[in-house]
């Protein structure tokens, strides 16, 4: 009888710790502990959740970047702690993320309402975005008033941007020519991009993406408003009250420092486009003061010197001063990682020759990650979208390429429309993807623009 008893006892004990233990990172258990900022001091790191997208975050040449992940970065670091980042496929996955307690913060504008404060708790800095016409600026033909809208033609995507765009339609008795492009293979972005080129008039989008864009297309008109402010912050779990109490303090201490100013300036002010002068003198045959350099390094990669400097001149124009807006610095604009990693010593990122010699390591380094592409001017292609995107992305271009059917070892035609489709969303969440969203379509006119002009410079400057 005494064993009987002690057995159901042993038991009943052991299951009493086991449904006491906290559910830890991967997921919360019923009884959990508080898990608020003193436990996440304890364990040396902040976990955030984010979305990919151009203004949140997004990999480029192998380093971190995205508007919504400097601010993170910024919270993090003034609370001594690292940063780790989880990205989920969409608004409802990252809520489900943050209950779970797969990430202690989320760190993107989530549109505020009065359902998700029952269960959130908002913090940190409260952005106001409402949707805008993009369109060229023409003078007196632009659009400063919706009513004018009646009688054109505006390109939309589905969701909140179609159903306003109905509403507004609907408001003013209709007349709206409402063309919804339902195709996964197109993002706003790429309608942006369209309206830039002249080829279509009209999109609606976010003002935040829109005004990035601007820094890309500096002649767009995003004045135009067609839809009231949207309040959205970063949140934390409701019970996060020490959280979401320090997000809020250092949101109104960070506003006003450098580092805050300066990522503003990064993706919503400075300029992505430089001037343009590509031979310094046809009658001399000179590319550039750097020919010397092009000639002395390029051997070493097997390629043509001309080739080289057509890669300096997309790259910086050949100013070895030039720092972009994404901190590659010099006449090669390594990243600062990526140059450290190939060998330049630090402070020499305006050096002429040591920029050529460690961007020439970083270009051997792509050839031989690309050996399965046979074809010598095919691999070309491929080092130079490696160059400019790093090697991840285009992997993952590749893979979609081959998903759907298209030669994986081809790049025009073939994977350059799959780096283009990177951009959207359908396609950068994908399981076959491993490095997530990329503006795919810098590094399609990276390739073009790199390989036309080293055409141009082959015809005219001798070898």
């Amino acid at each position: 009888m005494k064993t009987f008893l002690r057995l159901p006892l042993a038991f009943l004990a052991l299951l009493c710790c086991l449904l006491g233990c906290r559910g830890g990172r991967g997921g919360a258990s019923e009884g959990a502990s508080l898990h608020d900022l003193t436990q996440i001091k304890d364990s040396g790191e902040l976990v955030v959740l984010t979305l990919y997208g151009s203004t949140s975050y997004f990999n480029y040449r192998g380093q971190e970047m995205g508007f919504q992940y400097e601010l993170a970065q910024q919270f993090a670091s003034s609370l001594g702690l690292k940063l780790r980042v989880k990205v989920a496929a969409n608004v409802p996955e990252l809520m489900t993320k943050l209950q779970a307690e797969e990430g202690d913060l989320i760190a993107y504008p989530l549109p505020v309402t009065k359902e998700r404060k029952d269960s959130l708790r908002y913090c940190g800095e409260e952005f106001i975005t409402h949707q805008v016409i993009v369109q060229r600026q023409l003078g007196k033909k632009t659009l400063t008033d919706v009513t004018q809208l009646v009688g054109k033609e505006v390109y939309v995507k589905p969701g909140k941007h179609y159903t306003r765009l109905v509403n507004l339609n609907n408001e003013l008795g209709g007349g709206i020519l409402i063309r919804e492009v339902t195709s996964d293979s197109v993002s706003t972005e790429d309608l942006i991009a369209e309206v830039a080129a002249g080829r279509i008039a009209y999109v609606v989008a976010d003002n935040d993406v829109a005004k990035l864009n601007t820094t890309y297309y500096p002649g767009l008109n995003i004045r135009l408003a067609i839809s009231f402010d949207q309040r959205s912050s970063w949140a934390v779990r409701k019970e996060c009250v020490e959280l979401a109490d320090t997000v809020n303090h250092w949101q109104r201490e960070n506003k006003a420092s450098p580092t805050f100013t300066a990522s503003v300036k990064r993706y919503f002010e400075f300029s992505k486009i430089l001037p343009h002068s590509p031979i310094l003198s046809l009658r001399e045959g000179k590319i550039s003061h750097y020919d010397p350099l092009f000639k002395k390094y390029a051997k070493e990669i097997g390629w043509d010197w001309r080739l080289l400097a057509s890669l300096a001149y997309t790259e910086s124009h050949f100013d070895t001063t030039l720092v972009s807006w994404a901190g590659a610095r010099g006449l090669m604009q390594l990243m600062p990682s990526t140059a450290r990693a190939m060998g330049m010593p630090p402070g020499k990122e305006q050096n002429a020759e040591e920029s050529v010699k460690a961007a020439c390591k970083y270009i051997e380094a792509a050839n031989r990650s690309f050996r399965m592409v046979t074809d010598e001017r095919e691999r070309i292609r491929f080092v130079l979208a490696a160059y400019n995107a790093g090697t991840g992305h285009i992997y993952d271009a590749m893979a979609l390429a081959e998903k759907y059917g298209k030669d994986k070892l081809v790049w025009e035609d073939n994977v350059e429309k799959y780096i283009l489709l990177k951009s959207n969303e359908e396609y950068y969440n994908d399981p076959v993807c491993r490095n997530g969203y990329f503006r795919g379509v810098e590094t399609y006119n990276f390739v073009r623009e790199i390989m036309t002009r080293y055409d141009i410079y082959r015809k005219k400057i001798a070898g």
